[in-house]
């Protein structure tokens, strides 16, 4: 793994982060991090602090909404069927349930599609649009999918069906021929939130389709609130930036959590060991979402959304027992790659040239291949494809660092895929399985002319320099405000410098560690998970400085979590 470069916030602002500590009654170091990431002064850090439903944008906002509402209003006055297409992850799910509870709410009773990742593959299929007209359907909205769609929103012209999209993937230069398309990533929509999840997306066209139907604002505001405990889920689960709307829509939509009546949503939080307690955002992206994506990786993500559906607590609780049990046989398939991986990487170690890395096998499960590309990602910083190769064709997934555009990368390369589609930082990808070496080829070269040296170096970026001593309640309660964390707004990372060991590291659980650090008198205890294998270079440290997070732990009570330690260095900033 490379080694990381510890950079730390400037000096030069102190006396103004000082004064807005002072107007908003914060300790030091939770101004320090509201100043680092744009709120200086206090009236945009009490915004950020303070989030309000009432900030929620207007979804006419979006281009096409009126086109969508006006379609779908007039089904629903006709008693034209309906049908919602979905995808099988979190996000997918999520979404069609919110729609179709908003249309059921509306008068109607649509029907509901999403497709088996493993014999359907991702998105809107001509062959789905096919089986939708025999049952009568003549209007799909797809949610969370489609905006490449095109073979399949063509057959759905043909046959007299209107498609309505609603995504937030990126679009390709020409849009699908849709009756409307609702989705913040088009080029020609200038809704003031590009990054909303597929699931914010149908939230707003629930929103918009009800708020025609003359309810007393008190009640739209009710029910709207109440769909927000699913979308900050999805929203948390699609790893999009948490800051602006839909920062209001996770802050709202998790404190809602403590007060759920959706059966299936009570027996998921029951099942994940949330029975007396509200989970955080991460406990929300490593608990809950992985048991509601383990139903589309592993089997069939419709169980997920009759979860959400059903009325029936002892189903909702039977649902929820199995996507448990299936996120562990999907948490097993992921070991085992990783594993492999890993082993091959020791094989033939990973070299500064390969600024890319691309892994595929005879068999790896498709619906975890994802997962396994984060872990590479993250331990060799560089962008990851993994594959499982089945019949010939190769399926799977990417994830790139920061610097590295990876749907960018696949466009230029385009003539090898027989379908691809995703984000900057993470995309799904198909191609005949005697493309792979090409394709290894290609986009390796492709990365090392955009990629530097540093830029596949980890960072870490602390975000203020503590005294032992100040590590307290009153912190703590600033970082609830702060939370919930996530893309663009990430959990603090904090740094004592020139702290000692006291006492030698603990092995933990076998690959853990538990380390005593002291400072100004004071003595903490650190976890550092998977951190094992570096106890022999922490102990032979005199003087160390070490980056940490400071997270709620499952009792309820507060932990120090290391993330990095490094000989004491007093050096300059960016150091």
């Amino acid at each position: 793994m490379p080694n990381s470069r510890w950079d730390f916030p400037a000096s030069q602002h102190d006396s103004a982060i000082n004064a807005l500590a002072h107007e908003l009654n914060l300790p030091g170091a939770a101004a320090t991090i509201l100043w680092s990431r744009g709120y200086r002064d206090a009236g945009t850090a009490h915004s950020f602090l303070n989030p309000r439903l009432e900030d929620l944008h207007d979804p006419f906002l979006l281009r096409d909404m009126d086109r969508a509402v006006d379609r779908i209003r007039t089904a629903l006055a006709r008693h034209e069927t309906i049908e919602i297409h979905g995808d099988y992850d979190v996000d997918g799910v999520v979404s069609t349930v919110i729609l179709k509870k908003a249309l059921e709410m509306a008068g109607g009773q649509p029907a509901w599609h999403i497709p088996h990742r493993l014999l359907d593959g991702y998105g809107m299929q001509a062959a789905s649009v096919d089986e939708a007209a025999l049952r009568g359907v003549r209007v799909i909205i797809s949610v969370d999918n489609g905006i490449r769609a095109v073979a399949a929103i063509e057959r759905a012209r043909e046959l007299g069906i209107d498609v309505i999209v609603t995504d937030h993937h990126l679009p390709e230069a020409e849009l699908p021929p849709a009756l409307a398309i609702v989705n913040p990533s088009r080029r020609d929509c200038s809704y003031p939130n590009p990054n909303l999840c597929g699931a914010g997306v149908a939230l707003k066209l629930a929103h918009a389709i009800l708020a025609g139907l003359g309810w007393p604002p008190a009640k739209l505001y009710r029910v709207i609130e109440s769909f927000l405990k699913l979308v900050a889920i999805a929203t948390v689960a699609d790893i999009v930036p948490l800051t602006g709307e839909n920062r209001i829509i996770v802050k709202h939509g998790l404190n809602g959590l403590g007060d759920v009546r959706n059966p299936g949503l009570r027996a998921l939080l029951d099942a994940a060991g949330f029975r007396d307690r509200i989970p955080n955002a991460t406990e929300v992206g490593f608990r809950i979402a992985p048991a509601i994506n383990a139903s589309g990786r592993m089997d069939d993500a419709a169980q997920a959304v009759r979860m959400f559906l059903t009325t029936d607590p002892d189903e909702a609780a039977r649902i929820a027992q199995e996507l448990f049990a299936l996120n562990q046989q999907r948490q097993t398939a992921e070991r085992a790659i990783v594993h492999e991986i890993f082993e091959r990487c020791v094989a033939a170690p990973v070299s500064d040239s390969e600024a890319a890395l691309i892994f595929w096998g005879e068999g790896w499960h498709r619906g975890v291949v994802g997962i396994v590309a984060s872990r590479v990602m993250q331990r060799y910083h560089r962008p990851a494809i993994v594959m499982g190769v089945e019949n010939g064709v190769a399926q799977g997934s990417g994830r790139s660092i920061e610097a590295f555009h990876l749907l960018d990368a696949l466009e230029s390369m385009r003539d090898l895929f027989t379908r691809f589609g995703g984000h900057a930082h993470a995309a799904g990808l198909t191609l005949p399985a005697p493309s792979l070496e090409a394709f290894r080829h290609r986009l390796q070269a492709y990365a090392a002319e955009r990629l530097t040296p540093e830029d596949m170096r980890p960072v870490v970026a602390v975000d203020a320099v503590l005294d032992l001593r100040e590590v307290n309640e009153d912190l703590w309660s600033a970082l609830e405000q702060i939370a919930p964390f996530g893309m663009d707004n990430p959990r603090p990372l904090f740094a004592v410098r020139s702290a000692q060991l006291a006492g030698p590291p603990q092995l933990w659980k076998e690959k853990h560690l538990k380390i005593a650090v002291r400072q100004s008198g004071r003595t903490v205890i650190l976890k550092g998970f998977g951190m094992g294998a570096r106890a022999a270079e922490w102990n032979a440290l005199s003087a160390i400085d070490v980056a940490f997070e400071i997270e709620r732990d499952w009792y309820g009570g507060v932990g120090l979590i290391a993330r990095d330690c490094r000989a004491c260095e007093v050096a300059a900033a960016g150091a």
